[in-house]
């Protein structure tokens, strides 16, 4: 089981859309059994994989989400029945969403934002403990997590629980100079928590051949030490189109246009190749 996480501190650079569309493009062309976790409080990835009703529909039903996996021992106080204490489940308890064949979600959830968890307190480690208490009932290839575009306790959360992660990043002056600064968080991290997640590499998103935006962005990126070598060939092409479509779980492999197509299967080619 190989665990990715998906992460840039900036918002709008197709994360999210890359993350499910690499979990699909595995399922579907690789015949991986992939797991989505989906760690941002916004919940985006999980709108892409569920329609609202059924994701009503399970909240209705008191399944689980994310919020349950990070969830605590506390007190409920009542004014009828005064204070009780209130168990969360165990790791092994929860369940996730086949969402077709092969493509299992642990739903997110707007209530994370309630949620009170400090650095330090431990349970940022949760999302790795979950992963290898499931190890004996669950068979996944890959485990792919959306991350908040912030330096948030829920990405380091997912960067504990990861082997590689990978950075989408739009071809614009705004974006790539926060890469570095992206770097020096991650490196911060994996000191303070003795990690070993290693970099799978910078995709190119929401790009348009043959414009000096991405010339520029090719150039500041090959002529980097550092980054050069972790520059994905494969690049997602913006499409207006398509990021309409994608609440109403479309994926790319079904997108009309050929270089959506194309883009998707050989970011993913690469991504496997760059991991093995």
């Amino acid at each position: 089981m190989k665990v990715i996480s998906l992460i840039n501190m900036k918002g709008g650079v197709g994360k999210t859309t890359l993350a499910v569309n690499i979990a699909d493009c595995l399922t579907r062309q690789h015949g991986a059994s992939v797991l989505m976790l989906d760690v941002d409080p916004q919940f985006n990835a999980t709108q892409c994989l569920m329609s609202p009703e059924d994701y009503v529909e399970h909240r209705g039903e008191g399944r689980d989400t994310m919020l349950d996996l990070f969830d605590r021992k506390r007190v409920k106080a009542s004014t009828v029945r005064g204070a009780s204490e209130v168990q969360p489940k165990t790791l092994q308890e929860i369940d996730v969403v086949e969402v077709r064949e092969n493509l299992f979600l642990l739903p997110g959830s707007l209530d994370l934002y309630r949620l009170e968890m400090a650095p330090g307190e431990g349970r940022e480690n949760r999302l790795k403990a979950y992963l290898t208490a499931i190890q004996d009932k669950a068979d996944y290839d890959y485990v792919i997590i959306d991350t908040p575009p912030t330096p948030s306790v829920w990405m380091t959360s997912a960067l504990i629980a990861s082997d590689y992660y990978l950075i989408p990043v739009r071809p614009d002056p705004l974006s790539l100079t926060g890469l570095d600064l992206l770097k020096s968080i991650v490196e911060d991290r994996k000191e303070n928590y003795g990690l070993n997640v290693r970099c799978a590499g910078v995709v190119l998103t929401m790009t348009r051949q043959g414009t000096n935006v991405l010339y520029d962005a090719m150039r500041y990126l090959s002529g980097d030490n550092y980054w050069k070598d972790k520059i994905f060939t494969s690049q997602i092409p913006g499409r207006v189109k398509y990021a309409q479509q994608q609440l109403n779980n479309i994926f790319m492999l079904d997108s009309e246009a050929p270089d959506m197509r194309s883009s998707i299967v050989n970011a993913t080619n690469e991504l496997v190749v760059r991991i093995a």
